[in-house]
């Protein structure tokens, strides 16, 4: 039982979720020190808002004090008076005339003096009782006309004051009384202007009132007037005293000087840790999603390696050197080379991302690299792989459209605030360098990565299919009806995966290196034993004893490839180009000597694994085509035909294709591009005519003559059938 649960522990510690877990994490975890190492170990100078140490200039830098420039604008905008707006004036002028008829019917009412009275004191609130009392009396006593007139000065009176504007301050802060009498404008006695203060008093209101939004944009206006308070640090001035409080303005000059003042305890560290696996999550979705595949674990570690030193790169950026020196360029070169461009391009983004926010990059980078690594993509997949000095190239390209990209992201912010023109030209000189420079650094590092990674790039394909390597040139020389025939597969395997979207050059260097086991025993295949003009030595053999050597080539070709330091990726041609299959010859013959009882077609089947690629799946069929086709003299396409579409079928039937990505569709297309191919390659050679053949040898020059009277003999021969149909014309050309 124990043992039991021990099993079950380690299959579940070996299995591949959990190793996948843990890379994710140890790579998450390791990202995360690194990001935030440059707070630790390299940049720390603040703690507790207090220097620890002094922080000098390396060079001249401006700062503008934010504190000073708000508190002048805040002392700008108090100073400015609120803008008013009239209100409506009827109103006020309505209120006064009710007031003037109300007085008119209490006059003419028939009732008694002390009834009018009462009636009046209603209508009017004055504060001093002699006054209010002097008030009712003279509007009881006077004559219609001399009211007249009174009501007259009353009206002028208003319309004077309304026409100046009521503030909500005079109207609360002055003496009312005072204010209606500075605007009678005519000589009238004292009591009259007791009168028509009294009237005035009953119904004016304010009529200006503040407008709010006027008044905001007008103190907006008189702030944006106000310069920056600016403070210039010269080289050599010291930013920063040991043990000075790190105020705003001293934390925007460190800032400009290159460092980086934020503290990062455990809290920002779980936030960055967060902040990175969400980066990293979202792209193993966009692989799952979008790529409908995952990272094979080379893939995996190269692509964790380069993000971990781009990251390493970010946190060593000394201070007061630009930011555009981040290899990002060279970042989605070799990634590309390694994966493919989109996949970098998403790696590449999602790191910029992640070192924006937390190194507190400006918008200017920011917004620069984004484009770069755009442009960086569509660059490197362009490229061909034929030569190596391509990768030069590319980087010179980046460079001169990174320059053009960093020029007008600065000429656009010029726009809005004042930039000087010496770090535009700093910043677009950095960033053409860098991207000339990771075309020569990518150039420098493949090969590195290729052997330390074991890791195949295009170029390492390209380098395996030259014909001199030693294998080859062995396969040449020791087994050259073996070398023959996977030239003519190479050309079906490059051909076919060109025309269902596989990797052309994998599989055309997988087809050269496929049958190299042969080397061990190469009179032991039929392709060599013509060349050679030997007897074939099967015949000798039992059929299960020919069967051992026949299918133990893959397993001799996998330790040549290992001791000649083939890349993995060749291993799978090697092992899987039979796939499970079954060596009918020797298995029929073995019936027939043994009986079908005693043999099992396990016994004679290859030991796989069967093909998990699309290239070795094409191989698969390939080689058995190719032979095929090559045991017949002259096929017919017919022939040809359905020699692909049976050992398809048999194929299909066997489940040896199970474990491929192929579809339908795509054998269905590599059937038709075999039979194309094959086609090409057993077409009919034209039989010259002896007499020709005789006449070139005779006279020892072009045989224009003969070529030209054999000419006009077909010429009339077409003339006769045709029944004269050809023109003269035609017949003088």
């Amino acid at each position: 039982m124990k043992f039991g649960y021990l099993k079950k522990i380690i299959d579940f510690i070996s299995s591949s979720r959990v190793i996948n877990g843990t890379f994710f994490l140890v790579f998450v975890l390791l990202m995360s020190v690194i990001i935030s190492s440059q707070n630790f170990l390299f940049k720390s100078i603040v703690e507790n808002g207090v220097s620890k140490r002094d922080i000098i200039a390396t060079k001249t830098i401006t700062v503008i004090d934010v504190e000073k420039t708000e508190q002048r604008r805040k002392e700008i905008s108090q100073k400015i008076d609120p803008i008013m707006a009239p209100a409506e004036d009827d109103f006020i002028k309505n209120n006064l005339a009710t007031l003037q008829n109300s007085i008119v019917k209490i006059r003419k009412k028939e009732v008694s003096k002390e009834v009018k009275k009462d009636e009046l004191t209603l209508l009017f609130d004055v504060s001093e009782s002699n006054k209010k009392d002097f008030v009712i009396n003279y509007l009881l006593k006077v004559d219609d006309n001399l009211l007249q007139k009174i009501f007259d000065e009353a009206n002028l009176t208003l319309v004077n004051m309304l026409s100046i504007g009521i503030t909500e301050n005079q109207f609360e802060q002055e003496n009312i009384k005072k204010l209606i009498t500075k605007n009678i404008s005519g000589n009238i006695p004292r009591n009259q202007i007791t009168l028509v203060c009294a009237l005035l008093e009953q119904v004016v209101a304010p009529n200006l009132v503040v407008d709010e939004y006027a008044t905001e944009m007008a103190k907006r206006n008189a702030q944006s007037l106000i310069k920056p308070y600016e403070v210039t640090f010269n080289r050599g001035d010291k930013i920063l005293f040991e043990g000075e409080p790190v105020t705003r303005l001293k934390k925007a000059a460190l800032i400009k000087s290159g460092y980086n003042v934020i503290e990062v305890n455990y809290k920002g560290f779980l936030i960055i840790f967060v902040l990175v696996t969400l980066a990293t999550f979202a792209f193993i979705k966009y692989l799952k999603v979008f790529e409908k595949q995952r990272l094979d674990l080379g893939q995996f570690v190269i692509t964790a390696v380069l993000s971990l030193f781009l990251a390493l790169c970010a946190a060593l950026d000394p201070p007061g050197f630009s930011s555009f020196v981040l290899p990002f360029p060279a970042f989605i070169i070799i990634l590309s080379i390694f994966t493919s461009p989109r996949k970098a391009f998403v790696v590449a983004t999602l790191l910029l991302a992640v070192l924006s926010v937390v190194m507190d990059y400006s918008l200017q980078f920011v917004t620069s690299f984004m484009l770069v690594n755009i442009v960086s993509m569509i660059a490197i997949a362009r490229v061909k792989f034929s030569r190596r000095f391509d990768l030069v190239k590319i980087g010179f390209e980046i460079g001169l459209v990174s320059l053009i990209i960093v020029a007008m992201v600065y000429t656009l912010e010029k726009l809005v605030i004042d930039i000087d023109n010496m770090l535009i030209l700093k910043d677009c000189g950095f960033v053409f360098v860098n991207s000339l420079l990771s075309g020569i650094i990518s150039l420098g590092f493949l090969p590195v990565i290729e052997s330390v990674f074991k890791i195949i790039t295009p170029y390492g394909l390209a380098e395996l299919a030259d014909h001199n390597q030693p294998l080859l040139k062995r396969l040449q020389f020791e087994a050259p009806g073996t070398y023959h025939h996977s030239l003519m597969v190479s050309n079906l395997c490059e051909a076919a995966c060109e025309a269902v979207g596989a990797n052309p050059i994998l599989a055309r260097v997988g087809a050269f290196y496929h049958d190299i086991g042969k080397l061990k025993r190469p009179l032991f295949f039929v392709e060599n034993q013509s060349y050679f003009g030997i007897e074939n030595p099967h015949s000798k053999l039992n059929p299960r004893l020919s069967k051992m050597v026949i299918t133990a080539h893959p397993k001799d070709g996998l330790e040549l490839a290992k001791e000649y330091g083939l890349p993995p990726i060749i291993f799978n041609f090697i092992m899987q180009h039979h796939g499970e299959g079954l060596a009918s010859y020797f298995y029929n013959q073995a019936i027939q000597e043994e009986g079908k009882e005693n043999v099992k077609e396990e016994q004679f089947r290859y030991t796989g694994p069967k093909p998990n690629m699309k290239e070795t799946a094409i191989l698969m069929i390939a080689d058995a085509v190719e032979s095929a086709v090559r045991s017949l003299k002259t096929p017919t396409n017919e022939e040809i035909e359905e020699i692909i579409d049976k050992i398809i079928v048999e194929r299909l039937n066997d489940g040896q294709l199970s474990d491929s990505p192929l579809t339908l569709k795509d054998i269905k297309i590599i059937a038709t591009t075999f039979n194309r191919i094959l086609r090409g390659m057993q077409h009919n050679r034209i039989k010259y005519h002896q007499d020709i053949v005789s006449e070139f040898d005779k006279n020892k020059i072009m045989p224009k003559k003969i070529i030209d009277k054999e000419f006009d003999e077909k010429i009339k021969e077409l003339e006769k059938h045709s029944n004269g149909n050809i023109s003269e014309k035609n017949d003088e050309n």
